[in-house]
């Protein structure tokens, strides 16, 4: 015990530790590789062994690099990922013995809300760091077991997937004639998810029975609204490292059963579509799969938000899709998602941020590269030419309400090659920052090149570098 606590301590600034042997206990047992993020790791799968290898000092010290990294914000002990390694000097020994002999409790998750579209909120469980240290050990060693399992038509929070994966397999099967789709809305999942039915199929795979016992106090550990405890019958928390695994575990089932009855799906976390050929097929499929999910699941399944029809304007992982030609489909970003967009430039070229001119030009380039890393496979050469005018008449709008001043927007449109009585003459206008902003005062003087030339960045132009990448 001591020998392995000091391990523990001596690697915490270590990738994985320099202690990788293997216990003799665990030879001969079953191997699976799991993908970590700089090499592959050996997880062992044993009877009744499964703990061991959670609390090991390299699946701890891998567990504690990620949890830091991750950063986050505090749970409600209020202890951060920075203060985290000290903590675990001080208590390393007990928490470990406690997590050994069945004895630790985890605490309750600080419950917050996090917007969403229409003005709805999604509740968000934030456990705390020490939480988040043990969660993330499970994770580790169940994570490559479970991918054994797991359908290729699922594609969320899983090592080598993702939304990109899940969207060009929907262009797949759109190619191949299955253009209509149920698509499915679970109510709420991540709150209803029943804990007697996801412990029935964890224990299942997982035949140690103390790990089977940590992951339903997590699941029962309770939450704190505002300064009010509320217990946890049903649900899993959104926001700790292991609730993505036990989503997946739960809506596996679903993959399966779809599978079974030959249905072509792409599913990522809740949101799922059902490939049909016909609005009949999938009125079928939505009317039995629904009893599967409620009587089987023990899920709800919403039925005024599940849809069935042509996939033409539908919004998945804020995409949609359209017919190019010749029965053949393509991606394209979704209005909704442009929408988002524009609130967002919107915020960003606020007259009224008081960020100045290079805290706006970092931030606009940040966020334009972030939404065209994830939107990238979509075709919007010529949206994103209609956006980029619009952003430029903000950029201008917003230049103009800075130079206050008759004399400063003077010397400035003399800076930026304007002649002396058109700057005089410009300088001296009566219109507003909008007028101004459309006008040729500032659409001759603020071109395009001389906003690049400034630092300001366009969505064409990180959009054009993508595509040619």
């Amino acid at each position: 015990m001591k020998g392995r606590m000091q391990k523990i301590s001596n690697h915490f600034d270590n990738y994985l530790g320099k202690d990788r042997t293997e216990s003799d206990s665990y030879q001969g047992v079953q191997t699976f590789i799991g993908i970590t993020e700089n090499n592959l790791m050996e997880v062992h799968l044993g009877q009744g062994k499964l703990l061991e290898l959670i609390l090991s000092p390299s699946n701890l010290n891998l567990a504690y690099k990620r949890v830091r990294s991750n950063k986050g914000s505090f749970g409600i002990d209020k202890l951060s990922t920075e203060h985290l390694k000290e903590w675990l000097l001080e208590h390393k020994e007990s928490l470990i013995e406690s997590l050994e002999k069945g004895k630790y409790k985890p605490q309750a998750v600080r419950r917050v809300e996090i917007p969403k579209e229409g003005g709805k909120t999604r509740s968000l469980g934030i456990p705390t760091v020490v939480d988040r240290l043990v969660q993330q050990s499970i994770a580790q060693i169940l994570t490559p077991i479970y991918e054994q399992e797991f359908l290729t038509s699922s594609h969320g929070f899983r090592p080598q997937r993702g939304c990109h994966t899940a969207l060009k397999e929907v262009e797949s099967h759109l190619n191949d004639k299955y253009s209509y789709v149920v698509d499915l809305d679970l109510e709420k999942f991540f709150d209803t998810v029943n804990h007697s039915r996801l412990i029935e199929l964890l224990s299942k795979k997982v035949k140690d029975p103390r790990v089977i016992s940590l992951i339903h106090k997590y699941l029962r550990a309770g939450v704190v609204v505002g300064n009010k405890f509320e217990e946890s019958v049903l649900g899993v928390p959104q926001g700790g490292p292991l609730s993505p695994l036990l989503s997946n575990i739960m809506l596996n089932e679903l993959d399966k059963e779809l599978a079974r009855r030959g249905h072509r799906f792409v599913r990522y976390a809740d949101d799922c579509l059902i490939f049909c050929k016909s609005k009949r097929a999938c009125l079928r499929v939505k009317e039995s799969i629904t009893a599967f999910i409620e009587n089987v699941l023990y899920l709800r399944v919403n039925k005024e938000k599940t849809t069935v029809g042509y996939i033409k304007g539908k919004k998945f992982l804020g995409y949609s899709f359209y017919n190019k030609s010749k029965g053949k489909w393509g991606l394209c970003v979704h209005p909704k998602s442009y929408g988002k967009l524009k609130d967002r430039l919107k915020e960003i070229t606020n007259r009224s941020s008081g960020m100045g001119y290079q805290n706006t030009k970092e931030l606009l380039r940040y966020y334009l590269q972030g939404w065209v890393s994830y939107f990238k496979l979509a075709d919007m050469s010529d949206r994103s030419k209609r956006i980029d005018k619009w952003l430029r008449f903000r950029i201008r709008m917003l230049i103009w309400k800075s130079w206050k001043k008759i004399s400063t927007k003077y010397t400035n449109l003399r800076k930026i090659g304007v002649i002396d009585n058109q700057a005089y003459q410009w300088a001296n206008t009566r219109k507003g920052c909008c007028r101004t902003a459309l006008s040729p005062i500032l659409g001759t003087s603020l071109t395009t090149i001389t906003l690049r030339k400034a630092g300001y960045t366009f969505l064409t132009d990180i959009y054009q570098k993508c595509i040619a990448n």
